[in-house]
Order: structure tokens, then sequence, then C-alpha cells
């Protein structure tokens, strides 16, 4: 889990990205089983450095990775092309399964990341202070990083599927808070995303979507949503 990718995947252009997935595709008839296993961003945000000062705008501020981040807008974005290329005819699967390998370039080329250099995010260290014991991991987890250690709750969860547990218990705990935080349009969505995507991902590498889904978390994590308290109000909920 800690090799979140292979640098090469950052050097094509869109251009080139589309190109090769159809040139993928034309060895795969009928494409639409593909669509399934087609497209899978989550390095970018294991991968990336957060907002630079000069990108601050309010409730996101330096470090931060959530709403329309690189990775966030990649990972949902690649599954929505998914999905349509999922229930479309074969001439739109392919073309769905291209505008999503361009997407994904474009993402991570075209709005000022720089993926060829930045270093993944080394969760094997950090995970291991955490600690070992059965739960104490993801009890970490639901909490906001500091912005000297942009992957500690990440970490966390990553240890907690090293150890061999369960990951609905993950999925549960970060639910939570991706509708009570304010992920900026993108938390409930996103949060939809690694429910689909982990089922879609190959098992040696669907923890990295968990992964990914709680340094989101945890970058969104302490800024209340809009009207949730007024909600709760009106609910009755405390």
């Amino acid at each position: 889990m800690d090799r979140t990718t292979q640098p090469d995947h950052f050097k094509s252009t869109p251009e080139q990205a589309a190109q090769a997935a159809a040139g993928a595709l034309e060895e795969v008839s009928p494409p639409r089983p593909w669509a399934k296993r087609f497209l899978s961003p989550p390095p970018l945000i294991l991968r990336d450095v957060g907002r630079r000062p000069r990108e601050e705008t309010n409730g996101k501020p330096p470090g931060s990775v959530h709403g329309d981040s690189i990775g966030v807008h990649a990972c949902d974005s690649a599954c929505a092309w998914r999905n349509l290329a999922r229930v479309s005819n074969a001439r739109n699967t392919f073309a769905c399964l291209i505008l999503g390998a361009y997407q994904v370039a474009l993402d991570a080329r075209a709005r000022g990341g720089d993926f060829l250099n930045w270093e993944p995010l080394r969760f094997s260290a950090m995970s291991r202070t955490s600690g070992s014991r059965s739960r104490s991991p993801l009890a970490r987890s639901g909490q906001r990083d500091s912005p000297k250690s942009p992957g500690t709750r990440a970490a966390a969860v990553h240890r907690y599927g090293e150890l061999g547990h369960a990951p609905r218990p993950v999925f549960d705990l970060l639910l939570r808070y991706a509708v009570s935080e304010d992920g900026a349009l993108h938390a409930e969505k996103y949060y939809r995303t690694v429910t689909e995507e982990f089922t879609a991902t190959r098992p040696a590498f669907r923890w990295r979507q968990l992964v990914a889904l709680a340094r989101v978390t945890a970058s969104e994590y302490g800024r209340p949503a809009a009207g949730m308290a007024e909600a709760r109000e009106v609910l009755k909920l405390g």
C-alpha cells in the first residue's frame, strides 16, 4: 500500500493518455466489462502536497486536499465516466473511457500539479505510530490532520487495513463526517465515489481508496457544513 503508483503515469499529456486508452481498448471486446476496472486515480490524493498559499480560499487553507482538489476532482470524474461507460452502448463506452483517461491526465498536469516530483505519502512508518491494538488506529482516524503531518489520519486507516479488519467500520466512521463537514460540495460525492471504487478495485489495491478518503476527510474535518446545526435543531437531534 505504500507504493501508490508508478511515476510514468504522470508523464502523459491528456492527448497521450486518451491515445493510450484508445490503443488499449482496441484489444478489448466487448469494452463494457472493462469499465469496472478502468481508471482509478486515488494516487493523486496520496501524492498531492495540498493547496499552496496562493491557492487558499475560504474553508480551503494551505495544505488542504478536500473540495475541488486535484485528486478529489480526478477521482469523482473518473467514477462518473466509468458509470457512463457501464450503461452506454459499445460506441459510447469507448468514448467515455477515452474521455475519462483524458480527464485524469488533465487533472494531474493542467491544474498546477507537479506529480512527477511530488513524493507519495509514506504510510508504513506513520501507521506504526498509530498503535497495533485492534481498534486504536480507527479511533484516531476521525480527527483533523496537523498541517505538518498531512497523512496522519490516512496512516491510521492504512494500519487498520494492514491488521486485516473489515472495511465497513471505516466507511461508517467517515460517512459521519462526509455529511457533517463542509467538503466544498464534494464531501458526499467523494464518499460515494470511494464506495463504488472500493468495490470495483482489485483486492490488493482497494484499501488505497479508503486511505485516500481518510486523508480528504481529515482535511475537511472541523469545518461544519452550512446548515448542519439548523438541520439538527429542526430534526431535534440535539
